[in-house]
């Protein structure tokens, strides 16, 4: 988190809860760097009770990243709380039905303090100067997905930048810009003559947020619609040029999830597939192929452990957050060895 993005955001977030009747201080901010540790501890002071919260610092939420926010948050010491810019409606009452404090700096809030309840929603949010952190070329599309490719195979940081860029489909001097911001950004050492990659979780959660607003959006093909049944379970991926991604590719993995929509990926909807299956082009589909943007490897039948992740929290409920947080223990125990 930049600091002093972080201390104007709340700063703007305070000034609005005053007129809620809520006082907020720093104790501290960005305490302790790192995964699982919290953006700022917060004094919340509420109907003349003061208490302890770990926040998340959020800029520029949107539907597509409050599944990886609130995997976030999850992982924080509670009580946690959530300062942003803005929520909407709709993630309001999401927020609210899984019990999440949060505060935005348009005056929306959910503070469940009893005996004192705060619930705002449907402020419209005023002109903000509040400027997200520069991350260089690291969280843009080309970057994402070199980092994609690090975050599969952590080992390819001290790869020779020719090979990483064929791994990940992109241009020589793309790895190169990644590279440095990878440093600048503390994800990246040179150790005893190696380069290494540092804080991995950490990198997997930005970088599961991004793709979600940055790239997937880009790579998206189009929705179909199947009939109803686990047709998927019997599809055998390779015969169409396809892998399973988001809820099939989890259900594969972890035997926990009972998928509702079906994420393909490949370089293009197979028409042979779409036959075999009856599937019927629709805008509220169930079924989407995603474009493959990756060029090594991946397992025979599903789409890489840090992309099924992505793809679970883009969707966000709480079947699949609970999954993601299988997918990414696994990924996890990987980093470690």
């Amino acid at each position: 988190m930049d600091i002093r993005s972080g201390n104007e955001l709340i700063a703007a977030v305070a000034a609005r809860a005053r007129d809620l009747g809520i006082a907020i201080g720093v104790e501290t901010l960005e305490p302790e760097p790192g995964e699982g540790h919290a953006d700022a501890l917060l004094r919340i002071e509420c109907g003349g009770d003061a208490r302890m919260y770990a926040a998340a610092i959020k800029r520029g939420l949107r539907p597509a990243t409050l599944g990886a926010t609130l995997h976030r948050i999850d992982r924080l010491a509670q009580p946690a709380v959530l300062i942003t810019d803005y929520v909407t409606p709709q993630m309001a009452e999401a927020l609210k039905g899984r019990g999440t404090a949060f505060l935005d700096a348009a005056g929306n809030a959910y503070i469940n303090q009893p005996p004192v309840l705060v619930w705002v929603k449907g402020e419209r949010p005023a002109h903000l100067e509040i400027q997200p952190a520069d991350t260089g070329r690291a969280f843009r599309p080309g970057g994402l997905k070199v980092l994609f490719a690090l975050l599969c195979h952590p080992e390819w940081v001290d790869h020779p930048y020719r090979d990483i860029a064929r791994r990940a489909a992109v241009a020589h001097g793309t790895v190169g810009g990644v590279m440095t911001d990878l440093h600048r950004l503390r994800f990246i050492a040179q150790l005893n003559g190696s380069r290494r990659l540092l804080q991995p979780e950490r990198l997997l959660r930005q970088w599961a947020e991004a793709f979600a607003r940055t790239l997937r959006p880009k790579l998206l093909l189009g929705h179909y619609h199947a009939d109803p049944g686990s047709w998927w379970e019997d599809l055998i991926p390779d015969e169409y040029g396809v892998l399973l991604g988001g809820e099939p590719a989890a259900a594969k993995v972890t035997r926990h999830l009972r998928p509702q929509t079906i994420t393909l990926y490949s370089d293009k909807p197979s028409p042979r597939l779409m036959l075999d299956y009856k599937l019927r082009p629709a805008a509220d589909g169930r079924v989407e192929f995603v474009k493959r943007f990756w060029a090594f490897d991946a397992d025979e039948a599903v789409v890489p452990l840090p992309l099924i992740y992505a793809d679970l929290l883009m969707i966000g409920d709480a079947r699949c957050l609970e999954t993601a947080d299988l997918i990414y223990e696994r990924i996890a125990d990987g980093f470690v060895k």
